[in-house]
């Protein structure tokens, strides 16, 4: 197949049975080659998918991937048409994840820049020590719900909690335990015990209903919401109160 055929047209693979190393050296050379549109079916735990790909690919997931889906990942665009499972876009540095479905635990670890959209809720540690520099910023939106320690030691970037199909009573505790950067957006209700010490909670300036009307845009583009109906409700903003709250153990 000539490179303008991949081009112009989904290089289409059946994940059935192969071995995850297999698979992801399949994926690397299709995108070395020039391939920019993949659709990868009948994926049943394959993980690492999309892994330190640096090449603008469209990859669509049928199935549910493994562990670490789009880890250290700079430019594709990831769409699982599914579920995924834990370290979705562990320490990625751009591009998107799309995830028609649910994720598991520390979803965006350590990502330094791209997107990650969830349509429905999230496990524990989700968006744990995200960080931004400079331009950099990265984004973790969460369409339902999230369980505790979200946003743990969050050292930058943009995390927003949406809490809807009757998600807006979220009973996730230790939120933004050490945060010392960035900014939660959450939508629904919280209570002040659930949160960290390091936190503090304010209502939204003008500046931040602006980052996020554009950020729920893309949600609801996505998923088929309503961004209006989503955003026509009120929003509490998390942030840290230090920019270093362990600092004083570690001087004398």
């Amino acid at each position: 197949m000539k490179n303008s055929q991949r081009n112009n047209h989904a290089v289409k693979i059946d994940a059935s049975g192969i071995y995850y190393r297999d698979l992801n050296a399949q994926l690397r050379e299709l995108a070395s080659n020039g391939t920019r549109k993949i659709e990868l079916r009948n994926v049943f735990g394959q993980r690492y998918i999309g892994t330190n790909l640096n090449k603008p690919v469209e990859i669509d997931i049928f199935g549910t991937p493994g562990n670490d889906l789009g880890a250290f990942m700079d430019g594709p665009r990831l769409a699982v048409h599914g579920n995924a499972q834990d370290g979705c876009g562990n320490t990625m540095n751009n591009g998107e994840i799309i995830v028609h479905g649910h994720a598991g635990d520390i979803i965006g670890l350590s990502a330094r820049g791209g997107k990650i959209f969830i349509r429905d809720s999230i496990g524990y540690r989700g968006g744990i020590h995200m960080k931004e520099y400079q331009a950099k910023k990265p984004v973790l939106v969460i369409g339902g719900t999230a369980q505790d320690f979200l946003g743990e030691y969050m050292a930058g970037g943009v995390l927003v909690l949406l809490g809807l199909n009757g998600c807006q009573f979220h009973k996730a505790r230790f939120i933004g335990t050490g945060m010392h950067g960035g900014v939660i957006y959450l939508r629904g209700s919280i209570e002040s015990h659930q949160l960290g010490k390091e936190v503090g909670t304010a209502d939204l300036a003008e500046g931040d209903w602006q980052i996020l009307k554009k950020i729920i845009a893309e949600f609801a583009a996505h998923f088929d919401y309503d961004a209006d109906e989503i955003l026509n409700h009120k929003f509490i903003k998390l942030f840290p109160l230090w920019l270093r709250p362990y600092g004083r153990i570690y001087t004398g």
